[in-house]
């Protein structure tokens, strides 16, 4: 089974920018969509970013277009997200898993187990 372990994130003051990474251990991720969440205290996880298994493919979420940038490096078996000009509510914990390449959301995927325990990102203002 695939263990994704996130990392990369920390505080950082509004404009800032942080580079969040997504190592996938126990087998490759090629092949497969992938995509970064967060979720903040209190709320549901929501989407943010996903790229398709051959990085041809990228969707965001609205409010981090032009922003963020999500890709990945299948040889190493690790998803990235540049994230620029971070504001405030770009707070929260960061996660990747799977993603449908059509709907863009979580799918349930056996290989990749339950949820990593994220990267926290914290923006101040």
């Amino acid at each position: 089974q695939v263990q994704l372990v996130e990392s990369g994130g920390g505080l950082v003051q509004a404009g800032g920018s942080l580079r969040l990474s997504c190592a996938a251990s126990g087998r490759t991720f090629s092949g497969y969509a992938m995509g970064w969440f967060r979720q903040i205290p209190g709320k549901e996880r929501e989407f943010v970013a996903g790229i398709a298994w051959s990085a041809g493919g990228t969707h965001y979420a609205e409010a981090v277009k032009g922003r963020f940038t999500i890709s990945r490096d299948n040889v190493k078996s690790t998803l990235y997200l540049q994230m620029n000009n971070l504001k405030p509510e770009d707070t929260g914990v960061y996660y990747c898993n799977t993603v449908s390449p059509i709907t863009w959301n979580y799918v349930s995927n056996p290989l990749f187990g339950s949820w990593g325990q994220g990267t926290q990102v914290t923006v101040s203002s």
